[in-house]
């Protein structure tokens, strides 16, 4: 099978290589790709954003299939364009994808169905988002969301009033998220400890693709801003199978019904990142695609034919397909750049890349890399995720941070407390 991934950061190198790892041989191209993914596939050099530009790419290669890695195609309507062109496409139409691309969307949903969630309501202005604050409506601390797509970064817990005014401001007047930040959703503080369900959907059915456990914040203990994510562990020692079962009847089934019952079948990736409350699982967002670093931490541990189960997932039909989940466990770090997520400086000489992979039990995927002459150097906040696996999660996090210890870069940050809750359960 040739097979197209669309993106360029360590969720799309962490999907290139389990495709490669099918006993089936494929043919992967990559765009734009990276250059840890040029081990298993060929770059091309195309926009992601521009779906057009995409579809062409595809066309030009005659690809089987293609897997669109992160959020911003899809809600340019990348699979919208692949689907007018009867062109096999894992992930969800640009109607579907308001499931991540509008908080406020995603929240009326779970209403209209019936999916459990945080109160909430939604603000349209400055001037009305100080309204509901000072209402008294939902206390302190306040949840408030920027509506629109932000990098995994628009999420404000504000623990009194003047931080909530200070974020309001940030978010709808200074627009420190663009437009994502026109309308800000405000909600409840729910309270309890998160966990990260991923399915595949082709429409009408679910197949599950494990747990996961993310970590926010930029440094240790869960202190500092929110980034797009600094490491994961799978599986989540806090999924067992009453709880799952329960995620999948109260969460997923009434997701992938409702968007069919509203004209937008949802075929593709659904992370659903949960709060587990004392009443029960509470849905704290939808992403329309694999997490990153969700996916790095997952995909080495899920077994089976896995381009066939995507390409059943694209043509509708997941009736016959099956993925397992290995019995290890994998802890994903994340090894970004000083100043993530805030301002900081790319270019800087990565060493030790060959010594980190070479331990045994690790992989490493590029995010922000690219080459420069013979090297390779970073260019984004985020520029590798070290990946450990174990027979238990002591083994796997030993592993993983090894293999960190070996890559030098000028103000590498690391979290040095991936996985430890996992040995805290």
């Amino acid at each position: 099978m040739k097979i197209l991934v669309v993106g360029s950061g360590g969720r799309e190198h962490a999907i290139a290589w389990r495709l490669a790892q099918d006993q089936q041989a494929h043919t992967i191209v990559c765009a734009p790709g990276n250059p840890g993914m040029a081990a298993v596939a060929r770059l091309e050099a195309v926009d992601p954003g521009d779906p057009d530009r995409v579809l062409a790419l595809a066309d030009r290669e005659s690809v089987d299939l293609t897997v669109i890695g992160p959020e911003m195609p899809l809600s340019r309507g990348v699979v919208d364009v692949f689907e007018a062109a009867g062109r096999p496409v894992v992930g969800p139409t640009r109607g579907a994808a308001q499931l991540e691309c509008s908080k406020a969307f995603a929240k009326a949903f779970m209403a209209r169905h019936g999916v459990p969630t945080a109160q909430y309501a939604l603000a349209e202005s400055e001037a009305q988002a100080i309204e509901i604050l000072e209402s008294g409506r939902f206390g302190y601390p306040v949840v408030l969301k920027a509506d629109g797509l932000a990098a995994g970064k628009g999420v404000v817990v504000a623990p009194d009033a003047a931080s909530a005014r200070e974020a309001i401001t940030a978010m709808m007047r200074e627009r420190r998220f663009g437009d994502a930040g026109t309308r800000v959703v405000i909600e409840e503080c729910l309270t309890g400890p998160e966990l990260s369900y991923f399915v595949l959907s082709d429409g009408q059915r679910a197949l599950p693709l494990g747990s996961a456990q993310d970590h926010k914040r930029a440094f240790d203990n869960d202190e500092g801003p929110n980034t797009g994510g600094m490491g994961a562990f799978a599986p989540s020692p806090l999924l067992d199978a009453a709880l799952e079962a329960r995620i999948v009847r109260e969460v997923v089934d009434p997701v992938i019904a409702g968007m069919r019952a509203e004209g937008h079948p949802y075929r593709g990736f659904l992370y659903c990142g949960l709060m587990l409350t004392p009443d029960g699982p509470r849905v704290i967002e939808f992403n329309v695609r694999f997490g990153d670093p969700e996916a790095q931490a997952i995909l080495p541990l899920v077994s089976g034919p896995f381009a066939d189960t995507l390409l059943a997932s694209a043509r509708g039909d997941l009736s016959r397909s099956t993925l397992g989940i290995d019995g290890d466990r994998s802890v994903a770090v994340v090894v970004a750049s000083g100043g993530y997520p805030d301002v900081f400086e790319t270019g800087k000489s990565i060493n030790g890349l060959d010594q980190a992979a070479a331990v045994p039990g690790v992989l490493v995927f590029h995010a922000g890399t690219a080459r420069r002459g013979g090297g390779v150097v970073t260019s984004g906040g985020r520029v590798l995720t070290v990946v450990g696996r174990g027979d238990n999660f002591h083994e796997a996090m030993t592993r993983a941070y090894d293999a960190v210890d070996r890559i030098t870069f000028d103000r590498k940050h690391v979290r040095r407390d991936i996985g430890r809750k996992a040995l805290d359960y």
